[in-house]
C-alpha cells in the first residue's frame, strides 16, 4: 500500500475518468463536473500517460473505453461508489439523522410535499432531504438509501422494493377547461378536444395513444397538441385551463378532490405496474431510513 502515492493518479484524475467512462463523452463529462472540454481531454491524457495505457478510443463525436479502460473503469467505479457511501454515512452521522429521498420532481410536486406536514409530525426527528432529478439515479452509485422507482421487479433487479401505488392512469383537466369547452360525455369524444402529451425523455410514460386504445379506441387517430417533457409543467398547463392532460392517479387524485382538477370520462388505463419505495439489496437500512421507508408505505393508496 506504501506504493500506491506514486503508482496512482489523483482522486480528481479517478473522478474524472470515472464520470467520461460512464458517459462516453469528454463534453458530456466536462458538463457534469462544471469543466472545460479541453480540461478533461488533459486530465485523460495525463492519466493514460501515468498508467502507461491508452484508457479511450477517440472517435469522431464520442470516445470509447479501450479494453484496459474497461477493466480500470469498472473497479474505479466500484471503488468511488464506495467511498462516496461512506463519505455519506460519516457525513450523516456528524449531522444527526437524516435520510435523502430520491424521486421525480412530479411525485415530489404532487405527492410528497401535500404530506410534509404529516411526515413531520409523525417522524419529526428526522431531516428528510428530497433530490429530484430527470431521470432514475443510481442509488448504489449515489449513495442514497430510499427512491421513487415505477415498473416491476424485473425493471429493478438491483433493489429491494415495496409497492406505494398501482400505475392506473385517468384523463384530467381544470374546471376553467371545462367551463369554456365542456367535457365529453365518451372516450371517443375526447378526439376532438385539446389533447396536451408528456414526452417523458428518461422513464418510461404512458401516451395518450396507449391509452385510447386500451379503451377500444384507434391511437393513431391520437389528436397532435402541444408537448412537454416535464409533468409539473404540464399539470399546471392543465389546472390553467389549456387543455386535457393524462392524470397518474397516484399523483392528481388528490387535485382532483380539492377541485383543482376534475376528471374527464370513467375510463383507467391500469398498466399492471406500480410505483415503489426502492431501496439497496444487501445493502442493510439506518435505523431513520427504515423508518422512513415504513412511513412512506403506509401512505400508499
Amino acid at each position: 500500500m506504501a506504493n500506491l502515492r506514486h503508482l496512482l493518479p489523483s482522486g480528481g484524475g479517478l473522478i474524472v475518468f470515472e464520470a467520461a467512462g460512464r458517459l462516453a463523452s469528454f463534453t458530456a463529462a466536462a458538463r457534469e463536473l462544471g469543466m472545460t472540454q479541453a480540461a478533461v481531454s488533459y486530465a485523460i491524457s495525463r492519466l493514460e500517460r501515468q498508467m502507461g495505457a491508452a484508457l479511450f478510443h477517440r472517435e469522431h463525436r464520442r470516445v470509447r473505453l479501450t479494453d484496459a479502460g474497461a477493466r480500470f473503469f469498472a473497479d474505479v467505479s466500484l471503488g468511488l461508489s464506495y467511498i462516496h457511501r461512506s463519505a455519506l454515512e460519516l457525513r450523516s452521522a456528524s449531522n444527526g439523522p437524516h435520510v435523502t429521498l430520491s424521486a421525480s420532481t412530479a411525485f415530489v410536486s404532487f405527492w410528497m410535499v401535500p404530506r410534509l406536514q404529516k411526515f413531520r409530525e409523525d417522524l419529526p426527528d428526522i431531516d428528510l432531504r428530497l433530490q429530484t432529478a430527470d431521470r432514475d439515479l443510481d442509488l448504489v452509485a449515489e449513495g442514497f438509501p430510499l427512491g421513487i422507482r415505477g415498473g416491476d421487479a424485473g425493471d429493478w433487479p438491483q433493489y429491494d422494493l415495496l409497492a406505494l401505488a398501482p400505475e392506473e392512469v385517468q384523463a384530467v383537466c381544470g374546471p376553467a377547461y371545462r367551463d369554456r369547452h365542456g367535457i365529453p360525455d365518451t372516450v371517443e369524444g375526447l378526439l376532438s378536444h385539446r389533447l396536451l402529451h408528456l414526452e417523458e425523455p428518461h422513464r418510461p410514460a404512458a401516451t395518450w395513444a396507449e391509452w385510447l386504445e386500451s379503451a377500444g379506441i384507434d391511437g393513431r387517430r391520437t389528436p397532435s397538441g402541444l408537448r412537454i417533457n416535464d409533468y409539473v409543467p404540464l399539470i399546471q398547463l392543465v389546472i390553467e385551463g389549456q387543455g386535457i392532460a393524462l392524470g397518474w392517479r397516484h399523483l392528481t387524485d388528490g387535485m382532483v378532490k380539492s377541485g383543482q382538477l376534475v376528471r374527464v370520462t370513467d375510463h383507467i388505463l391500469s398498466t399492471g405496474k406500480s410505483f415503489h419505495v426502492a431501496s439497496v439489496k444487501n445493502r442493510p437500512l439506518t435505523e431513520p431510513a427504515r423508518r422512513v421507508r415504513d412511513w412512506l408505505v403506509a401512505q400508499r393508496q
